[in-house]
């Protein structure tokens, strides 16, 4: 006689959550974070919450050693992973078990853990890896610059693949601790605060500590022989600026520009609210490129920034990135206004600040001096595409949107929207589109037109609308209605000259 068994319901889905997933529940993570611009960048399945890097370096060989403890959280069944490394790996462990690897394409390490990774759980992976950062290239180029007395990583999109490995991509930010030994007489700097520093048998370690979270392209590295200067905000904030001690003719006038970062930094503070991180700076190496980047907390200055005298519009854009881009960072790439047409306008604010121009008599100018028929216009700052990613249009056209909506909403609500919208995404990401509904809501007018023309249609707007924006024409013919609108000739401002000499300031060039 055969008996059926009758299980209770409740005791049959205890059986059954009892039983482990199959190897069919486990899947590899994407090699990609899903950006269109940058397909390789970033990866799909988890999420890093911080990096403890453990470096020493050879300025000498450009021989770089690394061990990265990187602590994440999976967002998916994982059966294997990938991470962004450029240099050669020796070892990897997960959960402290030695995991199988692989190195495929340029960048890309795949990792296979010894038993996969249930979804919602925490998981600590050790790369060991070690190379000469210099002869790495990815697509054709490097971020890497060799100096005279040592290296640097400082790019954008990318720079960490060439020292660290990592999860690409500005979508996924943590905290960092940078540790790294350099022979006695060279000095290692990288974000943050240095929290100690100390010497043994002709190495000097410093350690760095960047406690706010971090895309990973704003890490930074930076060996050589520097000038440090050091102080501390009336907050209490530490400043720590380097000045490479080869920079040449270009010493005097860069250190005359970034040792008013404080200054600039307490006034930004005025226009887009509290600084969020924990420490201020700027650093120039001794590098042949002609760009800047705001690597958190300590912006990227070539020396070439300098090379026509002491340029603080420079410092300015920079230091802005700190709340625009830094600390509120790109859903994606396509979203780059959200960084750059800001810190160009910022520039503008300071320029009227300094009474060497308005934001309004500078938004005239570019609109009066760039015809219909440049390709300027044809850029669309809102989505712009990998190819212009950096083209100026992002730039000016993306701070004349803003000086359109300023026109618009009036200046409380502007300036609302301005200290606002970093408090909002404080230490996120954000679209242009969050930006165009946060801006509706601080105002209450609808802004979805304004922004179209200014950020997304591939032509110059025409008279009357420039005039309807307040842009390129006379306060008295803007008055006098369309029919008499009337372009206007501005007058160089003053500051107009040292704005558009950073210019150059994310020409990078080597990518």
């Amino acid at each position: 006689m055969h008996r059926r068994l009758v299980v209770p319901s409740a005791l049959a889905a205890s059986l059954l959550l009892a039983i482990p997933a199959s190897a069919a529940d486990y899947v590899p993570g994407a090699s990609g974070i899903g950006d269109p611009y940058y397909p390789a960048s970033g990866n799909g399945g988890y999420d890093v919450s911080h990096y403890d890097l453990r470096l020493t370096y050879q300025p000498a060989t450009d021989l770089l050693e690394g061990t990265a403890t990187i602590l994440a959280t999976t967002k998916q069944n994982l059966s294997r992973f990938n991470l962004d490394l450029g240099l050669k790996v020796g070892e990897v462990r997960v959960n402290g078990r030695k995991a199988t690897f692989a190195a495929t394409g340029e960048q890309e390490l795949e990792i296979t853990p010894a038993t996969p990774l249930e979804k919602n759980r925490a998981v600590s992976i050790v790369v060991r890896y070690a190379g000469k950062p210099s002869e790495v290239k990815i697509g054709g180029w490097t971020a890497w610059h060799r100096t005279p007395d040592g290296g640097v990583a400082a790019q954008e999109p990318d720079s960490a693949a060439w020292w660290f490995p990592s999860n690409d991509h500005p979508l996924d930010k943590a905290t960092f601790d940078v540790s790294v030994a350099v022979p006695d007489g060279t000095q290692a700097i990288s974000n943050g605060v240095l929290q100690s520093q100390s010497s043994r048998l002709g190495w000097t370690r410093y350690n760095w500590r960047s406690n706010k979270p971090q895309a990973t392209y704003l890490a930074t590295l930076a060996v050589g022989r520097f000038d440090i200067t050091t102080d501390k905000t009336a907050a209490g904030l530490p400043v720590l600026n380097a000045y490479s001690r080869d920079l040449g003719d270009n010493a005097g006038a860069a250190r005359a520009s970034i040792e008013r970062t404080a200054e600039v930094a307490e006034w930004l503070e005025g226009v887009f609210g509290p600084y969020p991180f924990n420490a201020l700076g700027g650093y120039v190496p001794n590098v042949t490129s002609g760009y800047a980047l705001e690597t958190q907390t300590r912006p990227f200055y070539s020396p070439r920034q300098f090379a026509n005298g002491a340029n603080v519009s420079v410092v300015v854009h920079e230091l802005a990135h700190q709340w625009y881009g830094d600390s509120v960072s790109v859903d994606g790439w396509k979203d780059i206004w959200v960084n750059e047409g800001f810190a160009r306008y910022s520039q503008w604010l300071w320029s009227e600040k300094e009474g060497e121009g308005t934001a309004q008599e500078l938004a005239d100018y570019v609109y009066a001096t760039r015809a219909a028929e440049d390709p300027f216009w044809t850029v669309k700052p809102g989505d712009p595409g990998p190819d212009n990613q950096f083209h100026i249009a992002v730039y000016d056209r993306g701070a004349l949107a803003l000086q359109a909506l300023r026109n618009e909403i009036g200046d409380e609500d502007f300036f609302a929207v301005l200290k606002g919208w970093p408090t909002e995404f404080a230490y996120g990401n954000a679209r242009v589109g969050d930006f165009v509904a946060y801006a509706e809501r601080i105002s209450g007018k609808p802004l979805a037109s304004l922004f179209d023309t200014w950020l997304y249609q591939p032509v110059k707007p025409a008279a009357p609308t420039a005039a309807g924006a307040g842009v390129g024409v006379t306060a008295r013919s803007a008055a006098a209605g369309p029919a008499v609108v009337k372009p206007v000739k501005p007058a160089q401002p003053k500051s107009w000259k040292k704005i558009a000499e950073t210019n150059t300031i994310h020409e990078h060039d080597e990518h």
